[in-house]
This record gives structure tokens, C-alpha cells and sequence, in this order.
């Protein structure tokens, strides 16, 4: 690393998932990273770090970053970073600097919901969020996907082939759970009743989304993004398509903190950029 080069990196340390992403000057992203989360917040975030560091040459300390972001539930726990930012602000940010025309987020993590609408100089014009119960989080697909005794990534994809929707009229995680073993049991089609599933989520993200205001150009970031079937159903609920995102959608919230650390060092004086733009452009490496 020459004297010259300066990194910059977020880390989202979330409840199930840790990420890290780290830019340059030029907003270019260097490398990036996620890894399942121990149980201490530290542990997740030099994982993850050591993790999105491994293939850029001549970095290999967090003391050598120029700026360190923290964000996500674990953000707290994190002695090393220079800041400590919200996810809600990452998560827009991130998103606002991938498509700018965005104004309407649905984050969906490992064990909560959030509903963010995003102003037109990408920061936070509202939120709400859903996080006394796990029912729509990735923790409850994970239940179901056991239930159906299949992996995350197969059942995703289960819904997308269904005839027709079987309801799934249980709120609460632990009794939908029990209802779709039911159901199954029954000799239902396991495809209808995933619909049934991806479509009940669907139907909690309008409603915190309608407390926030759905306004146009909607995407979906966290996790369970990558899940295809719920993406489906969004889609058929807002009767929109939502915006697809140039970078894993887990990442955003990362991405935006790494993003924030620009502009703090930026205004620190601990960058010896020269641009002065408002939002940072990046690139996949």
C-alpha cells in the first residue's frame, strides 16, 4: 500500500449476517465480503473485514483504513471504527448512490423489517420498522425452509412454479410455521403453499411500506432480496417491478457506510482526494 492510496470501508455487523465493503478514492469497490455472524459483534466485524481484504494487495490492517464506518445492530460493539452510523441511513445512501431514482426501500434482514423512504439527495425522508416479531425476517424463511425440509437457496425459487395461492392466515412465526407443516401434511402442493407464504410477507411489507408512502422506483435490499419468490409477490402486491440493484443487495447497507467514511474522512481532511461530489461513484472490481 503506497503512501498515497487511502481505503475506506464499511462494516454492517447484522443479527445473522456480517458484511464489509471497502472503496478507494475513486469510489471503486475493492472488495467486499459476508460471513455468518458470531456471537460477539467484535468477532463478526474483523471477520468480515479480514475477509473483504484478502485479495487487495498491500492491505492486510484495519489501522490502515483512512475511515471506518460501523452500522447495522452490532454497530455499538465495534471499538475500532471512527463512526458509528444507522443502517437506515446506510442502507439509503447505498442505494441512492447505485440508482439515485430510487425513493422507496424495503430492507428485509435476519430478524427484523424496514420501510425507508428515501429523499432526493438520498437521505433518510421516513422509516418505520418491524422488529417485535421475526414473521417476514430471514430467520422465518430459514423455519420454513426446514419445514419443507430444503435449503434457502431451493426454496426461494418453490413459489415460482405454484398453480395457485394457498393462504397462510397465521401472523406469528411459530404458528405459521405449525400451519404449513399442517398443510403439508394434507398433501398440498408444497409450491402453492410457498405461494401462500411469499405472498403473506408481501402483503406485511405493503403495510409498512403504505406507513412511509410507496412512491415510485421500489427495491429490496438485505438478504432475503436474493429470495425470488418474494420478489415475485412484491412485485404483484405493489404492481410494480421493483429496481434491480447492480450489487448484492446484502451489501448495501455496508456499502453506504463505506460511503459515509469517504465523505467523513473527506471532510476531515483525511483523504487526499480531489473530487468534491456529492456522491461517490463505484464499480464492481
Amino acid at each position: 500500500m503506497s503512501q498515497n492510496e487511502k481505503y475506506y470501508c464499511g462494516c454492517d455487523v447484522g443479527s445473522t449476517y456480517g458484511k464489509a465493503v471497502i472503496i478507494d478514492d475513486t469510489g471503486k469497490v475493492l472488495g467486499s465480503s459476508i460471513v455468518r455472524s458470531k456471537v460477539d459483534p467484535e468477532d463478526t466485524a474483523r471477520i468480515s473485514i479480514a475477509e473483504a481484504i484478502k485479495d487487495i494487495p498491500g492491505l492486510d490492517e484495519i489501522s490502515q483504513f483512512s475511515y471506518l464506518v460501523g452500522t447495522g445492530y452490532g454497530r455499538n460493539e465495534v471499538p475500532f471504527a471512527n463512526e458509528n452510523i444507522s443502517e437506515i441511513s446506510c442502507h439509503s445512501l447505498g442505494v441512492f448512490t447505485c440508482v439515485p431514482e430510487v425513493r422507496t426501500i424495503v430492507d428485509i434482514g435476519g430478524q427484523d423489517v424496514k420501510g425507508i423512504g428515501v429523499a432526493e439527495d438520498g437521505t433518510v425522508r421516513d422509516f418505520c420498522m418491524n422488529d417485535k416479531c421475526a414473521a417476514g425476517t430471514g430467520l422465518f424463511f430459514e423455519g420454513m425452509s426446514r419445514a419443507f425440509d430444503i435449503n434457502i437457496a431451493e426454496f426461494s425459487n418453490l413459489s415460482l412454479t405454484a398453480k395457485k395461492i394457498i393462504p397462510i392466515t397465521s401472523q406469528c412465526s411459530v404458528f405459521a410455521e405449525t400451519e404449513v407443516i399442517s398443510l403439508l401434511a394434507m398433501k398440498n402442493s408444497p409450491a402453492d403453499i410457498a405461494a401462500g407464504i411469499q405472498q403473506a410477507v408481501a402483503k406485511r411489507c405493503l403495510t409498512m411500506l403504505m406507513r412511509v408512502g410507496v412512491e415510485e422506483k421500489v427495491t429490496v435490499t438485505g438478504g432475503c432480496a436474493k429470495n425470488y419468490g418474494l420478489i415475485q409477490a412484491l412485485e404483484n402486491i405493489l404492481r410494480t417491478k421493483l429496481v434491480h440493484l447492480p450489487i448484492d443487495p446484502q451489501l448495501m447497507g455496508a456499502l453506504g457506510a463505506a460511503i459515509f467514511a469517504y465523505r467523513k474522512a473527506l471532510v476531515k481532511g483525511h483523504s487526499t482526494s480531489v473530487t468534491n461530489k456529492t456522491n461517490v461513484p463505484f464499480s464492481l472490481h
